[in-house]
């Protein structure tokens, strides 16, 4: 991975021209007083470095007679690696990671300005360390203030994201190998979930499982907090309590990832708790996946991000007037939204090292990104009939037999040269399927 990650930051050198870019390590995150959470990195360092240790800078300064790349590491320490782990230390970051040199965490004030005395602007992304903020602004100021003698240094600050994220949008094969092994881990886990899923069981149960899965086959563990959502708790979007007993002819929504080498997946299935669909169930499930297959088949190269999400919502509509739940012509309840009670979140996002990965999803309101291959996106659509919905005012109420239905199907889904691949097919949504193995 070595190679990958110093033929990542040569494209972005060739992006920066002039320019210096700083990336500042993700912190370490407390869970309660002073037990912290296992460390996560940074993604856009990550992606750059393959570095995963806190309190560390990279610097990437093609100006620079010598050193183009540059890390900022904490230095080796027996006492505190004892307690918290082993460091890479100064002399491995260079070794390991390539580095052209590499300096203790603590000299990086000093050693700074050396690598931005030359550049023509600084590339860096404000956030929400605001202390490390406070740093870069200063180096920069103190820099303005002594323009006028050397007639050099940075006289403008560039947003990091704009130039990186475009990058991370197109995966490369060895990232398409990672997420691939991300899905197939996640498939595993929700047909295992679909197999014990049974009236009585508790949702923490099926959580318990998928992510012992995840951890069994060598993933880092869930992508995001698991949703196991029965009944009328899979009307809410987010809920990860998990606490519910699971009762016969209701529904079951589990919505859960696995992070693998840093890389996500995103799968979502709903099913029946008892093993069948009531007659209300499998009406609004099959628009859903009727929607989601249209969805997916919008996903080509030159097709836009928006018309995946266009697609699932006219078949959502148009099901939702079949079944009476909407009245009135279809464009004009699209136009004014007035589906947004039963289906209020968007059909997609990119996906990659975050789950909600990094990449614009429209260039301005008339240039929407086009899909390119090497993308991966999610396909997730979505019915939710909730209690207490707000309606428009020329729309009916909600036929009690509907209210408390959630169902939402998704997958992870590339964009090839040629069409699309599913990466997550591998777990049932077939109406018959789900049946035989619920």
């Amino acid at each position: 991975m070595q190679l990958e990650y110093r033929q990542r930051r040569e494209q972005l050198i060739a992006k920066i021209g002039n320019g210096t870019a700083i990336f500042r390590s993700a912190p370490m995150a407390v869970m309660h007083n002073d037990v912290e959470y296992a460390y996560r990195q940074d993604s856009d360092f990550f992606y750059l470095t393959g570095f995963n240790e806190a309190q560390a800078v990279a610097v990437l300064a093609p100006n620079h007679p010598e050193h183009r790349f540059v890390l900022f590491v904490q230095p080796k320490d027996r006492e505190k690696e004892v307690w918290s782990g082993y460091r890479c230390g100064v002399d491995a970051a260079k070794e390991i990671y390539g580095a052209d040199a590499a300096y203790p965490i603590n000299e990086l004030d000093e050693k700074l300005p050396q690598y931005l005395e030359k550049a023509d602007r600084i590339y860096y992304h404000l956030g929400r360390d605001r202390h490390f903020n406070e740093k870069i602004l200063e180096h920069y100021q103190s820099l303005l203030r002594t323009y006028p003698k050397r007639g050099t240094g940075p006289i403008a600050i560039e947003d990091t994201c704009a130039v990186l994220h475009s990058m991370r949008l197109i995966k490369t094969e060895a990232e398409l190998e990672m997420m691939r092994q991300a899905a197939a881990i996640a498939v595993e886990a929700h047909n295992q979930a679909m197999a014990i899923a049974k009236p009585g069981r508790y949702e923490y149960e099926i959580q318990a499982e998928i992510e012992r899965i995840f951890r069994l086959r060598g993933g880092m563990g869930p992508a995001y907090p698991s949703i196991v959502a029965s009944g009328v708790n899979a009307c809410v979007l987010h809920y990860i309590e998990n606490h519910r007993q699971m009762q016969d002819r209701e529904l079951l929504l589990i919505d859960a990832g696995c992070a693998y080498s840093y890389y996500n997946s995103d799968i979502t299935r709903t099913f029946p708790v008892g093993g069948k669909f009531t007659p209300e169930q499998k009406a609004l499930y099959e628009i859903v996946l009727e929607a989601q297959k249209q969805a997916i088949a919008q996903v080509q190269p030159g097709n836009t991000f928006k018309a995946v999400h266009d697609t699932a919502v006219r078949v959502l509509t148009a099901g939702l007037i079949d079944l009476g739940i909407l009245k009135g012509e279809i464009d004009k309840i699209i136009e004014e939204e007035k589906y947004k009670p039963y289906y209020m979140h968007r059909t997609s996002h990119w996906l990659g090292l975050d789950v909600h990965d990094v990449g614009v999803y429209q260039h301005g309101d008339d240039k929407p990104q086009i899909l390119q291959p090497g993308q991966v996106l999610t396909v997730e659509p979505g019915l939710y009939i909730v209690p207490d919905t707000k309606l428009a005012e020329d729309q009916p109420e909600t036929d009690p037999r509907w209210i408390g239905i959630g169902i939402r199907i998704e997958d992870d889904v590339l964009v090839t040269p040629t069409g699309h691949e599913v990466l997550t097919a591998g777990v049932p949504k077939e109406i018959d399927e789900i049946e035989r193995v619920a």
